[in-house]
């Protein structure tokens, strides 16, 4: 039978997709459903037609999975960002457990024998919301003219009001009511992306929640009125109406350690700009990991998660096996988290890490824990490893590496360098496999692999794996 748009029909959904679109078919005809988990019979629309597949919307649920659970969030399904909320927790894990022994086996060329013979217990969560650290939040305005903040619907830039997502920390309900509130009292306009008007972007929140310190950055588009300063330089005029007004309101929240502005005047999707300005407190605050402190800036990058952040690098650290003798390079090093953290167990640890901002953050951050035998390098691994491996002495190599993993220039160098172990943390589990199989090809061995759960209600999902040379 031919399906066409708009048609009903009822469905079982019998598996899941990495995305967390649940799978059901009919005659053989695949269709995908977002928002349908395994077990759910469903009344589905079919949305989109292809030749093999389609995709549908769930219409009305005509028998629920046992592992379906009433969503936390009553906008869940509209925003998109957390795709599996009404997934119970337990079967959450077991879905991303499977999704990174897919990849291993249909990617990385592992059999389910090996894959199921090196992969330990995940690690779940306690608790898993208002686990997240930081949020940006974009403004705009609705169709009746009110200015509104909250989150993306996926795919699109129609923003969903959301004052209080429930993976994030209390305290940002309270600071967006005071930033919009501020903002209608002096009518301050949010940003349109269609003409370039309007003022503020988003609103950006960080918390260290080891330390309770909170920074508050609003990304705005600024005219550049500036007034002479003391010292003959110039100092902005003001870069909110009645911003000391707004300071005060939010300097009321316990743990505001920092307000700033970043000014972004370019026509474009990226969010902070290249120019920030502390209005209030410090240029950064502070948070603790694995009993190091780390200083966080606006522009940082720090893992959202600080619960499981300790557990994925002590799996890191531990999988690593040091004694105290070893060199290691942390490659795509970041702010300098694992090195700091990997220093008191190592002799020596270089981070090799390609963005500026970050290499600053981390030099800074290694004084700060008197981190002497560190040492960061601003380089691109694809090309700083093949140039320098001759010269590079490494017992341990640490591969963190952004979604699309590691170049294979890298790759090559690395086993070319020859370290004994070679501990790589991942973000996206089908690159890691592709890395694993291109490793595994040239001598190295998969030993340990495990999961780690830093983005609850989400499909997303962190991995560190041991390789050890034959």
């Amino acid at each position: 039978m031919e399906y066409k748009k708009n048609d009903m029909v009822r469905l079982e959904i019998t598996d899941m997709t990495a995305e967390g679109m649940g799978v059901g078919k009919i005659d053989g005809y695949a269709l995908f459903v977002k928002d349908a988990i395994v077990g759910d019979v469903l009344d589905v629309r079919i949305v989109k037609v292809k030749k093999n597949y389609g995709y549908g919307r769930v219409e009305k649920i005509i028998r629920p999975s046992s592992d379906r659970v009433k969503p936390r969030c009553p906008i869940a399904r509209q925003c998109g960002g957390c795709q599996i909320q009404e997934l119970k927790y337990d079967a959450q894990l077991k879905l991303k457990q499977n999704k990174v022994r897919n990849n291993l086996i249909r990617i990385g060329g592992f059999t389910p024998g090996q894959t199921d013979s090196v992969m330990e217990l995940m690690i779940g969560m306690d608790d898993p919301w208002r686990y997240r650290n930081k949020a940006q939040y974009p403004t705009g305005t609705d169709k009746e003219g009110n200015t509104v903040a909250g989150f993306y619907a996926g795919r699109t830039h129609s923003i969903i009001p959301c004052t209080d997502c429930v993976l994030l920390p209390e305290e940002n309900s309270t600071i967006l009511e005071i930033v919009l509130e501020h903002m209608k009292r002096h009518g301050i306009t949010a940003y349109d992306e269609n003409d370039g008007s309007g003022t503020v972007r988003h609103v950006m929140i960080r918390k260290g929640f080891a330390t309770g310190e909170i920074m508050v950055c609003l990304v705005i588009t600024h005219t550049g009125k500036r007034r002479a300063g003391e010292a003959g330089g110039v100092v902005p005029e003001e870069y909110i109406t009645g911003q000391n007004e707004l300071i005060y309101k939010l300097c009321e929240i316990p743990g505001m350690k920092s307000v700033c502005v970043s000014v972004n005047n370019d026509n474009t999707n990226v969010i902070m700009g290249n120019e920030t300005h502390t209005l209030y407190g410090s240029d950064t605050i502070n948070d603790i990991l694995l009993d190091k402190r780390f200083e966080i800036s606006p522009l940082s990058f720090y893992q959202v998660n600080p619960v499981q952040v300790e557990k994925l690098y002590g799996t890191a650290i531990e999988y690593a096996g040091l004694t105290g003798n070893e060199e290691v390079w942390d490659v795509c090093c970041g702010i300098g988290t694992i090195s700091i953290c990997m220093s008191d167990k190592a002799k020596c640890v270089h981070g090799l890490e390609i963005v500026p901002e970050a290499i600053e953050d981390a030099k800074r951050n290694a004084a700060l824990n008197n981190a002497d035998n560190v040492e960061f390098i601003c380089a691109a691994a694809e090309e700083y490893l093949p140039a320098h491996k001759d010269q590079i002495t490494a017992n341990v190599v640490v591969l963190d590496p952004p979604r699309k993993g590691m170049d294979e220039a890298a790759l090559l160098a690395i086993v070319g360098i020859k370290p004994d172990k070679i501990v790589y943390v991942s973000c996206d589990g089908a690159t890691l496999a592709r890395d694993l199989k291109y490793l595994t090809g040239y001598g190295y061995e998969l030993k340990k692999v495990r999961c780690t759960d830093m983005f609850s209600q989400t499909v997303h999902i962190e991995t560190v794996c041991l390789l050890t040379r034959d």
